[in-house]
């Protein structure tokens, strides 16, 4: 796993980024760019993006932490760290509470899907499931049905590829019902009010979960809050600093 280590001493801080993202993206909050300066982080990219090569098989999320959990053992001093996860980094950072609790001092988690969404759910285009039944019944191929997912699939699965294809597809129908009830740290939960990816109304059934979790809202912030609201999660991470275990 390829990455950076930001700031000075001993890492307090591991960030894990979305999809299709990097670490780049912590920069601007708790990295070289903020105008705090660098906070003492591990700051990799998750296998699948940015240098690091996709995992050998279709992971998901618990998998993925225990590749964390790995690098961890390799670089910390052994104190538990502030994990901050946006979207599929917030995946990860609560598999790696829940299963590592001895690694994560504090979470910090960003338009993290980690509840399902209420109302209605964007439905499947009628096209799309007549060519998957026609394909179940195999009378159409294999090459007509990936055709179709690509024309009727979402942005992230069209530009997916290989075995990232069918992890992005094992992520999307996890649950984190047990890992969220397994959450024994503290949590601070910073959204943005106009993300569509993951409402704010996911951080606040998250909270509602989780006892204690502290909810920051960002006006005018998307999904990519690490980038459009680095100062409130910066001072989520400190917060996080100052309230981890000894």
């Amino acid at each position: 796993m390829f990455g950076e280590t930001w700031g000075d001493g001993a890492p307090e801080v591991l960030v894990l980024h979305g999809w299709r993202r990097t670490h780049a993206d912590f920069s601007s909050s708790v990295g070289p760019a903020s105008p705090r300066g660098a906070l003492a982080t591990l700051a990799p990219d998750l296998p699948g993006f940015g240098a690091t090569p996709p995992p050998p098989e279709v992971w998901g999320s618990a998998e993925y932490a225990a590749a964390v959990a790995g690098v961890l053992e390799a670089e910390s001093s052994g104190r538990a760290l502030v994990v901050v996860g946006h979207s599929l980094g917030g995946r990860v950072a609560v598999q790696l509470a829940a299963h590592h609790p001895e690694a994560v001092g504090a979470l910090v988690l960003t338009g993290a899907p980690l509840v399902p969404r209420t109302g209605a759910r964007r439905p499947t285009p009628p096209a799309f499931r007549m060519v998957r039944a026609l394909h179940r019944a195999r009378l159409v191929s294999e090459a007509r049905l990936e055709r179709a997912r690509r024309r009727y699939g979402s942005d992230d699965y069209r530009a997916a590829q290989g075995v990232m294809r069918a992890v992005l597809v094992r992520m999307v129908n996890e649950r984190y019902d047990d890992a969220l009830a397994a959450l024994r740290c503290p949590v601070e939960l910073v959204w943005g009010d106009d993300d569509r990816d993951a409402p704010v109304e996911v951080a606040r059934a998250i909270a509602a979960r989780v006892p204690g979790a502290v909810v920051t809202v960002c006006e005018g912030a998307g999904h990519l809050v690490p980038t459009t609201a680095a100062g409130q999660l910066r001072a989520a991470v400190e917060r996080a600093l100052v309230h981890r275990p000894a």
